[in-house]
């Protein structure tokens, strides 16, 4: 009876663990205020070794985020605020965290100087970039410091380099170097190659970073087209084959998809997988541990009223999603979903920081419908 018995344990033992569920993390949502500002940077303004969430007009201050300071007014213009990132800097080297933007509409790259716990945040213009549809920092260079990135469509590629001294500290000046004559919307940085240096996604292709980025021309590789592209290109080896591939959302129309990279000795081509085609506006999206398991996974949503309803989708209900690479394909987990006031969308610049020290990533969103934190529970 021995001999017989074993084998059935180990029968209903087996079938146990494949009914179990994959489990979901929970997120608790806490509205931070109704201004519909679409960027949001996490750090610490003040200097009290809490983090603070900046966005549009404001700051509030952590812990508890009710607090908010005003930075200062900003320009609107129809229905946008003309602030599409935060992106946080020591700018001029005194200590304080800065940070940088741009806009569509001013057409110009700029920081706001942190002036520490009182007073407006004063202005500083950088560069006249032509229309930015978003801003990012990368170290291109791989000297190991940011460089900024604005996304102009239609206009040339040019990054900018912060000038610093020889200990490293920052004096407040920049110098762009230019990369391409065009590029369109959409803008990722990464190695593609494998060569070690960083490369740049655009709409047309990629662009081969030469070893001496700044005096010798960056090779494009028409290995690709889309339109609309998200900012970032997320460029990650997502099947684990020792391949950089992408990840590319549709930031005005339907679709999220990656872009499988092959080889064949040295000629690299990409086949394109679908990840979610249905949900559109997929402007913004990060690539990040937000379970905690040692494995990256894709945080993205939808960027609510991206065109002010003139986009594909545009009416239809908002959501925040992670995606989780399940060794063939992506599943996707809902964090927030419905019409307004009851799903949240992503905005064009969101920040993942664990804002309570609780060894969790959080997830703070903005947009026009509104400034939230999403607070990660665990599973």
């Amino acid at each position: 009876m021995n001999k017989l018995a074993a084998p059935l344990i180990l029968i209903i033992l087996s079938t146990e663990l494949i009914a179990q569920p994959l489990k979901q993390l929970t997120f608790r949502k806490q509205m931070i205020a109704s201004e519909s500002a679409e960027s949001v940077g996490v750090f610490d303004v003040n200097g009290d070794k809490q983090l603070d969430i900046v966005s549009g007009s404001y700051w509030y201050e952590g812990p508890g985020f009710k607090k908010r300071h005003l930075i200062g007014q900003g320009k609107r213009v129809n229905e946008y605020f003309d602030d599409f990132s935060t992106i946080p800097m020591d700018v001029n080297g005194d200590g304080k965290m800065d940070y940088i933007t741009g806009g569509w509409f001013n057409k110009k790259l700029l920081w706001r100087e942190n002036p520490g716990t009182n007073g407006e945040w004063k202005e500083h213009e950088w560069a006249e970039t032509g229309n930015i549809e978003t801003t990012r920092a990368w170290d291109v260079d791989g000297d190991g410091f940011l460089e900024i990135v604005p996304n102009t469509p239609s206009l040339p590629l040019v990054y900018y380099t912060l000038q610093r001294d020889q200990a490293g500290k920052p004096n407040g000046q920049i110098i762009g170097t230019k990369v391409a004559e065009k590029h369109g919307h959409g803008l990722g940085f990464g190695d593609i190659n494998g060569d070690g240096r960083g490369d740049f996604i655009t709409t047309d292709g990629w662009l081969e970073a030469p070893q001496d980025r700044k005096n010798t021309p960056w090779k494009l590789h028409p290995d690709f087209k889309f339109d609309h592209g998200s900012v970032p290109v997320i460029v990650a080896d997502v099947n684990k084959d020792g391949l950089n591939d992408l990840i590319v959302g549709q930031g005005h129309d339907y679709g999220l998809n990656w872009f499988e990279q092959n080889r064949t000795g040295k000629t690299i081509t990409f086949v394109k997988h679908p990840i979610d085609p249905f949900q559109s506006q997929y402007h913004t999206m990060e690539w990040v541990d937000i379970d905690n398991d040692g494995e990256m996974e894709l945080v993205t949503g939808k960027r609510f009223r991206a065109h002010n309803d003139g986009d594909p989708g545009a009416y239809d209900p908002s959501g925040l999603y992670y995606f989780k690479w399940n060794g063939e394909s992506f599943t996707k987990n809902f964090i927030s979903y419905g019409p307004y006031g009851e799903g949240k969308g992503a905005g064009i610049f969101f920040s993942v920081a664990d804002l309570l020290n609780s060894g969790k990533k959080d997830i703070i969103v903005a947009g026009k419908d509104g400034l939230a934190i999403f607070f990660n529970e665990g599973h």
